[in-house]
């Protein structure tokens, strides 16, 4: 009997993630589960039928392995439309197994060992295992205060020649904050004259509120010329399930992406991307997401008028971070894990995004769920 006990670990610290340890609690509990960012309603009908229609149709094998020219039609004029770039259809864009495909496989194509990669704390927690597997170093900076803000000023001081890359998420997650003109404009001069790669993690693009205005790197050409920029159908038409992305970049980036992308999946769901060009014809299908989740975290925070949990309105995303100071002193992480077990209510501890573990009394809770849900939570909540 072969003794696999003590391989060496490409992952040594790695731990099984808050989300599924969050999720297996709620199922175990029969909680309310605002944990995992996923909806909980239907992606429209209409889409369905479309995948539908193209599987009836016979669009049951391999794609090309860049997408459908048809979709990726839609995408490159979908981002003109909006920020201004032109990418080539043909060689600057590529759909993969959801956004966090995209993210591995651009840490992958561009990482070697010894690379440093900067990455802003609390952060998605797929960027600093995909780092480490590819030899490369994190360098982590905290987000500051209550609003999250980039200190730039910090980010120049970690820029080194070993720096190969640079991580930004906007809308962010877990934070629910936005980064601004000001803030983008501060990373292309910062960038300026150097060789560093941004990778620019916008699945939430679409879901931004109170008349702000999402900040791509396609918008400015100081840093469109050397991003990667990742999305996602999934979090925007409310299929994560279905686990499909994409990114674009310049083609001298995707270049590099591509050759990963055939090694792990080579291309993805044919009957999808059918049923997206033909849905992205349509562009009040994402341009009125904005409205839409607005109401729906206008709706969490005036239920939770009241009780004893804290935040400052999400900007964006369909997460709400708020503080549970005044409730108790606990961990939280303990405090996640009683509010299941005990109140029977699902959220995900903030400390697990920090830099260090670092704890401030949040919890992030998505809301994209039905009003029926969010209800049931707030009177839960407002118990505590």
């Amino acid at each position: 009997m072969p003794d696999f006990q003590n391989l060496p670990s490409k992952l040594p610290t790695g731990k099984t993630s808050i989300f599924s340890v969050m999720s297996s609690l709620a199922r175990e509990h029969k909680a309310i589960d605002l944990s995992q960012g996923f909806p909980n309603f239907e992606t429209d009908n209409h889409l369905k039928e479309l995948v539908c229609k193209a599987m009836k149709d016979g669009y049951n094998q391999y794609p090309p392995m860049n997408g459908i020219p048809e979709l990726r039609e839609q995408i490159v004029s979908k981002i003109e439309n909006l920020y201004g770039k032109k990418y080539n259809e043909a060689s600057e864009i590529v759909f993969t197994a959801g956004a966090t495909q995209a993210l591995y496989c651009a840490i992958t194509a561009f990482v070697h060992p010894g690379d440093e990669v900067i990455v802003f704390k609390p952060a998605y927690d797929s960027y600093e295992p995909d780092i480490k597997l590819a030899g490369g170093k994190p360098v982590l900076i905290e987000l500051k205060g209550k609003d999250f803000k980039i200190d730039w000023e910090e980010v120049e001081e970690k820029i080194t020649s070993k720096t190969r890359m640079i991580v930004i998420n906007t809308p962010h997650n877990p934070t629910g904050t936005v980064l601004s003109k000001s803030d983008m404009l501060h990373l292309e001069k910062l960038l300026r004259d150097t060789n560093i790669i941004l990778l620019s993690d916008e699945v939430y693009e679409h879901l931004i509120f109170d008349e702000e205005e999402h900040q791509s790197a396609s918008k400015f050409p100081g840093l469109a010329e050397r991003a990667i920029v990742c999305a996602s159908f999934g979090k925007t038409f409310h299929n994560t399930g279905w686990k499909m992305g994409y990114c674009v970049a310049p083609e001298v980036l995707m270049k590099e992406i591509i050759k990963f992308h055939q090694a792990t999946v080579f291309c993805v769901n044919h009957p999808m991307q059918r049923a997206f060009a033909e849905y992205l014809k349509n562009p009040d299908h994402y341009l009125s997401l904005g409205n839409f989740y607005q109401e729906k975290r206008d709706k969490f925070l005036e239920l939770m008028q009241g009780s004893k949990f804290k935040g400052t309105p999400s900007k964006g995303t369909y997460f709400q971070v708020m503080n549970y100071s005044e409730i108790t002193d606990e961990h939280d992480v303990d405090f996640a894990k009683r509010l299941i077990t005990e109140y029977g209510l699902a959220t995900i501890p903030v400390s697990v995004f920090h830099k260090d573990g670092k704890d401030h009394k949040q919890l992030r809770f998505c809301f994209a769920k039905t009003d029926e849900t969010l209800e049931k939570a707030a009177e839960i909540l407002h118990k505590l």
